[in-house]
């Protein structure tokens, strides 16, 4: 109840900091649908303890995505997929090499797919304010057709809409299916209790929706697939990996990083024409090219994208299950926890440790990350699961596409302050995240 409808899951975990007067609590959390595991987790709640969750040697990840949630295999293909593997399952190595190669072969890819798909989407931002004549336009919901199209260019080199037009509503809905036995979705408690949080909603809801999703990767992901089986996987064990790593993983997380972003550096002109102004000089200086290396000149803004992803991660929980007794460590003292219990990690209370960030740790700041001393801080910064300056391996559960994450909220402002000197949105919280509708733009006098 507090979890879900009293407080929420900010307001849960801060309560109990304050509560027991420690960042290392043993709380109850929700039970998925069915589940008759121990509710019972360690919170791992300060930027000192939580980092031990990235520690192969000390947690197994085997099915703990979801804490006690695991969702059924049927949608999935049947298939175990590399975010559900402990590394010390050969099929991880296997699957996470699959995912870092593909990403590697594609890297000449993602800039070019990214200016395509989302000039076209400004293009829509404009045209609907105009002829709306001011009226809000709404960015969440272009976003989530832009950005499955973006991904399947850049990863395959086709565009999902081209292979079927609603394939992006399709995987959102494949996606919601998995995530709503531990999400809220704003519906009054006695009717969402016995939907959404009894019982799992079957997979069959979504089997037509998979069928069409699996077509598409089978056709344009081939070449990747046919590595997946060079290193060792059956070629359903590939395609399966591969639509759960672009829909969970990258759709997932890139549908709230974009909101997310805007949301941070709305209402700042101020900041606005400092972005611009570097973006442009750094462009300018390649030759008017978007490269990364003018990328990489862009101090101000690669913060402004750490600094987003710092204050608000697009994944906020993160589980492992102890694989011996251990002792973790807080600030302030040392925690017995012994072999078998599931630790979890909620990410914001870590990401926003005042021991750490100081007095604006609950603020966003720009500039945080810029300089020597603002990239020491980097180490702090965990969306990924795991730290900013450590690399995903296939020996770590950090996300492969680590380095992609930044790249795209990099690309998104420059894409922006190319366009635009300045914007206005407006921002509302809904139950799936932050909501997110421009309300006007102003065009650079160049664009």
């Amino acid at each position: 109840m507090d979890f879900y409808y009293r407080q929420g899951h900010e307001e849960y975990f801060v309560s109990r900091i304050e509560k027991y007067g420690s960042t290392v609590v043993r709380i109850n959390v929700p039970r998925g649908p069915f589940m008759v595991l121990d509710p019972r987790v360690v919170a791992l709640l300060d930027a000192k303890s939580f980092p031990v969750l990235f520690d192969p040697s000390k947690v197994e990840k085997r099915n703990t995505l979801g804490g006690t949630y695991v969702a059924s295999t049927t949608l999935t293909g049947g298939h175990r997929v590399c975010a559900y593997l402990d590394p010390s399952e050969p099929a991880h190595a296997k699957a996470k090499q699959m995912l870092l190669s593909l990403l590697h072969s594609r890297r000449d890819a993602f800039i070019p797919a990214f200016r395509s798909n989302f000039s076209s989407l400004l293009s829509v931002v404009e045209m609907q304010l105009k002829v709306g004549e001011g009226k809000p336009v709404d960015f969440n919901k272009l976003n989530d057709v832009v950005v499955y199209d973006f991904l399947g260019e850049a990863y395959f080199g086709a565009r999902p809409s081209a292979f079927t037009p609603d394939l992006a509503s399709k995987a959102g809905k494949w996606l919601l299916v998995q995530l709503c036995p531990l999400a809220t979705l704003g519906l009054p408690m006695l009717i969402e209790e016995p939907l959404l949080h009894s019982v799992p909603l079957p997979p069959v809801l979504v089997r037509g929706d998979y069928k069409a999703l699996h077509a598409y990767f089978s056709a344009a992901g081939a070449t990747a697939i046919d590595e997946g089986e060079k290193l060792g996987l059956s070629r359903e064990e590939a395609c399966n990996n591969l639509i759960f790593a672009t829909t969970f993983n990258s759709y997932g997380a890139m549908k709230l990083l974009l909101p997310g972003i805007l949301t941070c550096i709305s209402g700042d002109e101020e900041l606005h024409k400092k972005l611009a102004s570097e973006i442009r000089a750094a462009v300018a200086g390649a030759g008017g090219q978007v490269t990364l290396a003018a990328l990489e000149r862009m101090e101000l803004t690669k913060s402004v994208v750490w600094e987003a992803l710092r204050l608000d991660p697009p994944v906020k929980f993160q589980y492992g299950r102890a694989k011996a007794d251990m002792l973790i460590e807080s600030h302030d003292a040392v925690y017995e926890v012994k072999k078998g219990e599931l630790l979890l990690g909620y990410q914001p209370c870590a990401t926003r440790d005042a021991r750490v960030f100081g007095d604006t740790a609950g603020k966003f700041v720009a500039d945080r990350f810029v300089g020597e001393d603002g990239r020491k801080l980097l180490r702090y910064v965990y969306w990924s699961n795991g730290r900013e300056t450590e690399d995903p391996t296939v020996d770590n559960k950090q996300c492969p596409g680590k380095d992609l994450g930044v790249l795209v909220g990099r690309m998104f402002l420059v894409e922006l302050f190319l366009r635009y000197d300045t914007f206005t949105v407006k921002v509302t919280n809904g139950p799936l995240g932050t909501n997110v509708a421009f309300t006007s733009v102003t065009k650079a006098a160049a664009a």
